[in-house]
């Protein structure tokens, strides 16, 4: 006689002995994704906003907890249609530069709460990394929480922000909070140094973990200023596990008035960028951070590439889309690097080498991070274009 899965349970129970609970299949109920900001910010679950060091991750939080707060237009026109309350915490940045970022975003103040520290205790700090239980009963009594920013994200994690385990059973609570309480979670992190070029996702600082718990993952970075001397940047979707991961949005920062002698910094947002995170980010750093490291980076990798000779540019190409570089990155790491083009006759393939100055003495074997082999055959005519 076969037995149902509820007797069989019932049976261990009665007799005192510990069971594995079972939910069938067609008893789950199927529930759609709910969005605060359809495709960028989701309602109950944890979001990671990453980049370097002077691209606005803060405000661009802010900026969007504004719009939250008097249900405002998003960055794609659309309307918030679930306005409500937010609250911030920042180990980072003092209560009043923040208030001023948000009143420059033209945000209800009525709804925001800023994380002050633990009642009951003269002094005591918020520790995201041991208070997310009392922050979580605290929200509760909230008439409508929506948002929960969290910056730095890394100061949730108790433990070694690298080891994985311990980034999940640190966030945890984190993600519990955002379900219970149907709110978004954003967590701020920074791009660990010297990562151009590689998956933005893998960029994020600290444990794969942090990006792999994130149901959805949004980078930031500065572009280079165009004709007319505006300061560009760019927020592009690098993750997403219930919609569309790619594209973004172009914007601005901008400074406000908001009370006598203070000032405000507050995002423009500008025109709707395609593409994925990967080419669009690398783009924007070669093209653009103070410090050049997208440039430097990919030219430190094309001159060890020509190290042992030249490359057939279909050569070039191909190793650098395997190593993470876009064609327009290398165009512009080309020089930077020392490295010229030719064609050596008539209908034969053009390659890239190193000017004699450049050339280096004990050359390396070329490759792309990926096992190639930097062989030079094999080019087509419309590989030859430079």
């Amino acid at each position: 006689m076969k037995h149902s899965q509820q007797d069989l349970a019932r049976a261990a129970a009665l007799a005192g002995e510990p069971a594995v609970r079972l939910i069938r299949g067609d008893a789950v109920a199927l529930e759609p994704v709910r969005w605060l900001w359809n495709g960028f910010l989701p309602a109950g679950m944890l979001t990671i906003l990453g980049g370097a060091p002077g691209c606005g991750k803060t405000t661009i939080a802010l900026s969007l907890a504004a719009t939250i707060t008097r249900g405002g237009t998003w960055p794609d026109g659309t309307r918030c249609t679930q306005p409500g309350d937010v609250l911030v915490w920042s180990g980072e940045d003092g209560h009043s530069v923040i208030a001023a970022r948000l009143k420059a975003a033209g945000a209800d103040m009525e709804r925001v709460h800023f994380i002050d520290g633990i009642t009951g205790s003269e002094g005591e700090a918020f520790d995201p990394g041991r208070d997310m239980d009392l922050l979580e009963k605290t929200a509760d009594g909230l008439q409508a929480p929506r948002l929960l920013i969290l910056d730095p994200i890394v100061s949730a994690v108790a433990g070694d922000s690298h080891k994985g385990a311990e980034v999940r059973r640190s966030l945890q609570p984190v993600v519990t909070l955002a379900q219970r309480l149907g709110c978004a979670v954003l967590g701020i992190t920074h791009f660990s140094k010297g990562t151009s070029g590689r998956d933005p996702v893998e960029r994020v600082t600290g444990s794969i973990a942090f990006a792999a718990l994130a149901r959805l993952v949004l980078v930031a970075a500065k572009v280079k200023p165009g004709d007319d001397g505006d300061e560009r940047r760019v927020l592009l979707r690098a993750k997403s596990n219930i919609g569309a991961d790619d594209g973004g949005f172009a914007y601005a920062l901008e400074r406000a008035e908001v009370a006598p002698d203070v000032e405000g910094q507050y995002v423009r947002w500008l025109e709707v960028l395609t593409g994925s995170a990967r080419e669009l980010l690398a783009d924007a750093e070669a093209d653009g951070a103070d410090d050049g490291e997208g440039a430097g980076d990919a030219a430190a990798w094309l001159r060890e590439l020509l190290a042992c000779g030249p490359v057939a540019v279909a050569d070039v190409k191909r190793f650098a889309d395997e190593a993470g570089y876009s064609w327009r990155t290398m165009q512009r790491a080309m020089r930077k690097a020392g490295a010229e083009s030719r064609r050596n006759g008539f209908g034969k393939a053009a390659e890239w080498f190193l000017k004699p100055s450049r050339a280096t003495v004990t050359p390396m074997a070329p490759h792309a991070g990926t096992g190639a082999t930097g062989a030079t055959g094999g080019a087509t005519d419309d590989a030859a274009v430079i």
